[in-house]
């Protein structure tokens, strides 16, 4: 009898009214106003057949290589339980006169209909890893009501795909924003309306589209558009362009929060002290309170990324509680960062992957980081930076002082750009009478696989792997992480 009247004394939420299946078959039809052939609920969304998982709802998107339509069939051998169609199918599901059009609609419909709390988080660098530990933090904080894009869903497919992912109980939704050319990321912030809008920071990637460093800035400062009323806007303190980017933020009417080692950052890094494992204790500032916690990934520009993460979960009302534990407990990620020991001659050697993506500030902030690293030796695979149009040359040839400052050992570069770094290398050889550091140019991933095979991998070597991904580093991770890991 206790037991009965704890249970009608039970404290009813709001959410308890809210479906528990992400979407059904009569509210996909209304809200794309399309005709469901069967009953049906989804439990996800997915526009890849290959992906397709038990429950998911399958959308047939058409684009200019592929239409979705061709690979329905995959779908539901994979577990898909209906498709998002254009045209009438032999197989459960929703027709629409376009299916673009339709996932934008589910996308809004799940914005709308979710009381979440909304983070967008864009910039040059960084913006994977800060949308993972936001997401990491509040997750924890909620108890497991945060929703996140998966991987780099980030372009005018991804950002819809993973608003229309929003289950109706989500408390909370962080979501990464990209950009290769002005006027994207303004459409991607009126999908996402968010409530906190981050930019981690201001760097030349894009510049081949974009021109100039104040172009970048002010195609990420778009994020601030799409804000809603009273919104905040989460800017680096300590760029070059933080005036530009406030006064683009202040024009959006939204409060500025800037994060930063600057005297007058609103989140402010008062100390920083190395781990023994590699990380960082960080001590900060935050106006009407100081936050001690444990940063788990190394290097420095993670510290940075750290303030951005804690200002962020407090302008969206989260636990900064949770917020440094989740810091404290955050692992790399696959190409942005994930560590393996790997077997070497003698015992074992530590690869360090940020094979997912470069451009001229995260290389020398990962070299920096290489240079940190305890090792016997350290070797740097290079893949060519892309995306820099005519500073191309530049931005390579300059990679030599980063090199140099981490003591790197020895040198992979992979691409044609690379040859400006292998020529300024060839020419410090020559003047120091061979005392810089030995190195090999290639052209492929493969060839860089047999270059660190015959150079060999010895017990304590630190190896690091950064490149642009289309130049496909990630296969040389593969073969040496997938040895013995």
């Amino acid at each position: 009898m206790i037991a009965q009247a704890a249970l009608r004394a039970w404290p009813i939420d709001a959410c308890d009214s809210l479906p528990l299946a992400l979407w059904s078959a009569q509210e996909i039809a209304e809200i794309t106003g399309g005709a469901a052939s069967h009953a049906f609920q989804a439990s996800g969304v997915e526009m890849d057949s290959r992906d397709v998982r038990p429950g998911d709802l399958f959308v047939a998107l058409k684009g200019e290589a592929m239409d979705g339509h061709q690979f329905i069939a995959k779908a539901f051998a994979n577990g898909a339980v209906a498709a998002l169609v254009d045209r009438p199918v032999d197989f459960p599901h929703v027709l629409v006169e376009d299916t673009t059009a339709a996932l934008h609609a589910l996308a809004h419909a799940a914005r709308d209909r979710a009381e979440a709390v909304r983070i967008g988080v864009t910039g040059s660098v960084g913006k994977t890893g800060v949308k993972e530990a936001i997401f990491a933090a509040l997750d924890r904080g909620s108890r497991g009501a945060a929703h996140r894009s998966v991987r780099s869903y980030n372009n005018h497919v991804g950002v819809p795909l993973s608003l229309a992912r929003m289950p109706a109980r989500s408390r909370f939704g962080v979501f990464e924003m990209g950009m290769n050319h002005a006027g994207e990321i303004d459409v991607l912030t009126q999908h996402v309306r968010p409530h906190v809008a981050v930019i981690t920071t201001i760097a030349p990637a894009h510049i081949e589209n974009l021109g100039s460093i104040e172009a970048i800035a002010d195609a990420k400062g778009e994020i601030f558009g799409g804000l809603i009323e009273g919104g905040t806007a989460v800017i680096p303190a300590d760029i070059d362009q933080r005036d530009r980017l406030v006064a683009i933020a202040h024009a959006r009417g939204a409060k500025v929060v800037t994060f930063g080692s600057s005297a007058d950052a609103d989140v402010r890094l008062l100390d920083a002290i190395p781990s023994a494992d590699g990380g960082s204790l960080v001590t900060a500032d935050l106006g009407d309170a100081r936050l001690c916690y444990t940063v788990a990934e190394p290097g420095e520009h993670w510290i940075a990324n750290s303030l951005a993460v804690i200002a962020a979960v407090r302008a969206a009302g989260g636990d900064l509680g949770a917020t440094g534990l989740a810091l404290a407990e955050m692992g790399g990620l696959k190409g942005r960062g994930a560590r393996h020991r790997i077997a070497a001659s003698g015992g074992r050697a530590l690869l360090i992957d940020e094979s997912y993506n470069a451009n001229p500030a995260s290389m020398r902030a990962t070299l920096r980081q290489l240079g940190q690293t305890p090792a016997t030796r350290r070797i740097a695979v290079l893949g060519a930076m892309k995306e820099l149009g005519d500073f191309a040359a530049g931005f390579h040839a300059q990679l030599i002082e980063p090199l140099a400052e981490a003591h790197t050992d020895h040198a992979i570069l992979v691409g044609e750009e690379m040859l400006a770094l292998s020529r300024e290398l060839g020419k410090a050889a020559a003047i120091s009478l061979g005392k810089g550091p030995s190195f090999a140019h290639c052209h492929t991933p493969a060839e860089a696989i047999a270059a660190l095979e015959e150079f060999g991998i010895n017990a304590g070597d630190a190896i690091l792997v950064k490149g642009s991904n289309s130049v496909g580093l990630g296969a040389l991770v593969s073969h040496f992480a997938g040895r013995d890991d």
